[in-house]
Parts: C-alpha cells; sequence; structure tokens
C-alpha cells in the first residue's frame, strides 16, 4: 500500500477472494440496512453523481456524514468520497463541512455527582465514523473489489 492510498484510506482485497459481480455487489452493501446500524445505504440522486450513498445524521452533536459511491466493474472498485457536515452551534454560525478519508469519534459529556461526592465527566455519547465506514468497506473488500478513496466523484 501507498502512500497515497494510505492518505485516501483505499484497500485492497485479500488474494483469493472470489470476485462478485457489481449487481451482488450493490445488493450486498443495500442489504446492510436494517434496524442495528447507526446509518442507510440508498441509490443516489442523479445530482450526487454516483451509484449509492450512505448516510448518517447524529442529532446529539450536530454532524451529517455521507459517503457517495461509485462502482466501476471494469477495474473492480468503488471508489469512495466521504463527505462531513458539523454544525455544533445553535445559530448555525460556524457550520463545517470537509471531504476526505478522515476517521473521527463524536463524544458528549456531562458533569455529574459520583457516589463519594466529587463531580465528574461521564461520556454520555460516542459515535466513531468507522462505525458507517467498516461495514461499507468490508463488504467491498468481501466481494473481491478494490475500495478507493477519492477527492473528487
Amino acid at each position: 500500500m501507498g502512500f497515497f492510498d494510505k492518505l485516501t484510506g483505499t484497500r485492497y482485497p485479500d488474494s483469493g477472494v472470489v470476485l462478485l459481480p457489481a449487481v451482488e455487489l450493490r445488493a450486498a452493501l443495500l442489504a446492510l440496512n436494517g434496524p442495528d446500524v447507526p446509518f442507510r445505504v440508498r441509490n443516489a440522486l442523479p445530482k450526487e453523481k454516483a451509484d449509492l450513498v450512505a448516510e448518517c445524521r447524529i442529532r446529539e452533536v450536530g454532524v451529517a456524514l455521507k459517503t457517495r459511491m461509485r462502482l466501476l466493474p471494469e477495474k473492480r472498485e468503488v471508489r469512495f468520497l466521504h463527505e462531513r457536515w458539523e454544525n455544533r452551534s445553535s445559530d448555525h454560525a460556524d457550520a463545517q463541512y470537509g471531504r476526505g478519508h478522515a476517521p473521527a469519534v463524536y463524544r458528549q459529556w456531562e458533569t455529574k455527582q459520583g457516589p463519594d461526592g466529587r463531580r465528574r465527566k461521564v461520556e454520555t455519547f460516542r459515535f466513531d465514523t468507522r462505525e458507517m465506514t467498516d461495514p461499507l468497506r468490508n463488504v467491498v473488500l468481501g466481494a473481491g473489489w478494490t475500495w478507493r478513496g477519492v477527492l473528487k466523484l
């Protein structure tokens, strides 16, 4: 794996993995949907310039994540672009947009009084972006395809 691959989050399937056709890969990615996953996979809209999109909204911390995926059967790769919108203020003044491979953990804390009477910070919410990206990547690699990070689809 080269430096640019590491920077973009590109991963290659293990040797010997049976290559699935694009239609089966698409079905496997859509099958990730369910009540126990924090994201949903859907068909992309024409303006999204992708084949599939995975989305996740984390209301607790004001973050929205989107992974756009384009299936390229001739190269046996899925090109993906991660996007995130962060808006942690109530007046939306400091909304930020980012793109590219950048795993992050979002947390919320509260100060609570412990049994000994001392106040301590207690984590009340935690979300790791890999909870969305790892299952997508694992399905692609398990289908014998390359998971290629790009900066533009």
